[in-house]
């Protein structure tokens, strides 16, 4: 029993980062001249030794990616820039020239960990009190990069967690060409943003209602083409119109093939905001008006010095629409959606202040502007910082919130409070003490003394709650929803 009254069962199910999971990513070498300097070096080889080399580096990693020679074909076209125009080569010479411009990536050779957990679209061929769940982790590699991961599994009607075993190969989702903007809103977060009115508008005038980046970048062109003729280019136009192309290259759609399996799939970092990290997805199952569903997350893009909060949205975890958020409440970690709309209204968490969990609603999931503080650091083990660990999660009694606190040592708890379910802006209950602690067998790691989670989930009156072990790996705590509600209201506990 718990110094709260809650009877917690920590599971024997823990899921470990896997040294093996290696993606082939584009292997940079530098500078062009250095690039011209190992193509001419390759295109010395003689043909017949371009075969051999050619299938020893088959054999030896054939089995590790699924169509390795596809994809050392495509990365050959990447690069080709650097051959003559005319030049005709082998389709070997093709595939060896690709291979020395790729290699692979450990995708969790550090850490495999802040979990969150949603329903699984599909639920069929399960046994009567079964849930099948779709789990995704932050998956931490070389470089400290972050990267989501996904893991399926279910929870028997018993309360048993299992996790099916995760596929051998690992795919990264091809990029939509041709995806279609709204004028009215690429425009209005383009002045979100504080780019120049005029300069979005000229440049957005000569385009239909809705456009493609290729489009975009042809009219940029066509503007800066006709500020050259009439006198020179400002820097504002430079600016401008760079920050317009940087914000369609931010907002973008995946795409996986239907043949691969979801722990296949990785969502890696694709656009410049995102370049040293997406981080700490909270993934959330969102009904709609209509009462149709789509999973919203909301996440932190890392470019190495700014973290910014972004969403992405997918209903099949095939195509997956990446999403920038705008508004000045649209800053800092730890934004959480609600699971739907409140009196109308998109609802989100936050943590605009780095210490405080403040409340915010919208009227469109892209903008956010005002923020109303809602819960502040109370107790010994959080008085450094407080947060939400995750979606609110609807009950009978109110939106139930794990939260994470910060105290001594900078050792992280999860905590719990309640709000009105009409009016989630009224704290009606919290506990006093964390419902869950790092114990002994849980405080070494990348970052020690740490238990996180990124989102829960409910199972016939159960809380199972996926966390990480002081940022390394993961595993799952089981509790009565009903026992963490009687504590917040208890005055022994």
């Amino acid at each position: 029993m718990s110094t709260i009254c809650i009877q917690i069962e920590r599971t024997a199910t823990t899921v470990k980062p896997d040294m093996s999971r290696v993606l082939l990513r584009p292997f940079v070498h530098g500078d062009p001249e250095r690039s011209l300097s190992i193509i001419s070096r390759v295109m010395a080889i003689p043909e017949e030794k371009v075969r051999s080399l050619l299938e020893e580096t088959f054999r030896e990693f054939s089995q590790r990616h699924w169509q390795i020679r596809s994809l050392f074909l495509e990365r050959f076209e990447q690069v080709r820039q650097f051959l003559p125009p005319d030049q005709t080569l082998s389709e070997e010479r093709r595939q060896l020239i690709g291979a020395y411009f790729l290699a692979e990536y450990s995708l969790e050779s550090a850490a495999l960990f802040n979990p969150s957990i949603v329903e699984h679209p599909d639920q069929s061929g399960l046994a009567e009190g079964d849930l099948r769940f779709i789990l995704s982790l932050r998956a931490t590699g070389e470089g400290h990069i972050s990267s989501i991961t996904f893991r399926t599994g279910v929870i028997h009607g018993d309360g048993r967690i299992e996790i099916d075993e995760p596929a051998h190969f690992l795919t990264e989702p091809r990029m939509i060409q041709n995806v279609h903007y709204e004028k009215a809103l690429f425009g209005r977060k383009a002045i979100e943003l504080g780019m120049s009115a005029e300069v979005t508008q000229r440049i957005l005038q000569q385009l239909g209602d809705s456009f493609t980046l290729d489009e975009l970048c042809e009219s940029v062109d066509r503007e800066l083409e006709a500020a050259r003729q009439s006198g020179g280019v400002l820097q504002s136009d430079e600016d401008g119109a760079g920050g317009l192309v940087a914000l369609a290259r931010s907002n973008f759609v995946m795409q996986f093939q239907p043949e691969q399996q979801l722990s296949e799939r990785i969502l890696f970092p694709a656009s410049p905001r995102q370049k040293n990290g997406i981080e700490d997805a909270r993934f959330v199952r969102f009904r709609n008006d209509d009462g149709s569903y789509i999973y919203y997350a909301t996440f932190t893009a890392y470019d190495g010095k700014v973290i910014m909060p972004e969403v992405v949205e997918t209903s099949d975890f095939l195509r997956f629409k990446f999403i920038t958020l705008n508004g000045p409440a649209a800053r800092n970690k730890g934004m959480a959606l609600f699971p739907r709309k409140i009196n109308g209204l998109y609802a989100m968490l936050g943590r605009q202040d780095n210490e405080n969990i403040h409340l915010m609603y919208s009227d469109n999931v892209h903008f956010w502007y005002e923020s109303k503080l809602l819960l502040e650091p109370l107790y010994p083990w959080e008085l450094v910082q407080l947060g939400n660990c995750g979606s609110p999660i609807e009950t009978d009694a109110g939106w139930l919130v794990l939260s994470h606190g910060v105290g001594p040592m900078r050792k992280y708890c999860i905590g719990a409070f309640l709000l009105d379910r009409e009016d989630p802006g009224k704290v009606i209950g919290r506990l006093r003490e964390p419902l869950l602690k790092p114990n002994e067998n849980e405080r070494e790691g990348y970052v020690p003394n740490v238990v996180y989670t990124c989102g829960a989930i409910l199972h016939k009156g159960m809380l199972v709650m996926p966390y990480g072990l002081s940022d390394h790996a993961t595993s799952f705590a089981i509790m009565a929803v009903d026992d963490i509600l009687a504590a917040m209201h208890s005055d022994q506990c």
